[in-house]
């Protein structure tokens, strides 16, 4: 996990121990420092994976994928904001930021087996339309983005944000995927499902 830009994103790099193959989520900015970390592992990067499309979680996609050759997957709702990702920063003290039109796209539902792992796409809309959540049985983690934090979740108040998807997302998220499972999100801390059904004061609402 890096945590990068000033809004402290998490992007996170994966590999199976020992690989010279890996996959990066979510590269939100600080392209250079990303690369160093590749560089430092001797990994060739095989895919870029996005949760959503939120400045904060694509600022480095495009230099990413320039460098190293390496294929986008954006979620398929999302695919026209990062193709044009300046019209949708509304804060002028941010960015600018480099669009790019990404090679593939994801609903939710699909597996892809990329840099030797198995990776399934769940869609996990309500902090935005489209956002996906990448789980890895294998290895019992899940890349969820901006719907699950530790003790919290994203916001809904930004264009596309539905309080009421999130909560099904949620939902949806705590009934299916078990205890054990590590969750990387896209701001704060690492945590687990088991912590989070315990503790989080949004998943005790809906136990409520």
């Amino acid at each position: 996990m890096l945590t990068v830009g000033p809004i402290q994103e998490n992007c996170f790099l994966l590999r199976r121990d020992g690989s010279d193959r890996a996959l990066i989520v979510d590269p939100g900015e600080e392209a250079d420092r990303l690369l160093a970390a590749l560089e430092e592992w001797g990994a060739t990067l095989d895919g870029i994976l996005l949760t959503h499309t939120h400045f904060d979680h694509v600022g480095a996609v495009a230099p990413l994928a320039r460098a190293t050759g390496a294929e986008v997957w954006v979620p398929e709702l999302e695919k026209g904001v990062l193709a044009d990702i300046n019209s949708y920063v509304s804060w002028p003290e941010l960015g600018p930021f480099e669009s790019w039109d990404a090679e593939h796209t994801v609903a939710g539902g699909e597996r892809l087996e990329l840099a030797g792992l198995e990776i399934d796409v769940l869609f996990t809309p309500g902090h935005s339309p489209g956002h996906v959540t990448f789980h890895v049985p294998d290895e019992q983690a899940v890349f969820s983005g901006d719907v699950l934090f530790q003790g919290s979740v994203g916001r809904t108040d930004l264009p596309g944000g539905d309080p009421r998807v999130l909560m099904e997302t949620l939902r949806t998220l705590a009934e299916t995927l078990p205890d054990e499972t590590v969750v990387h999100p896209g701001h704060m801390g690492i945590t687990t499902i088991a912590a989070e059904r315990a503790t989080n004061p949004f998943l005790a609402q809906l136990a409520g």
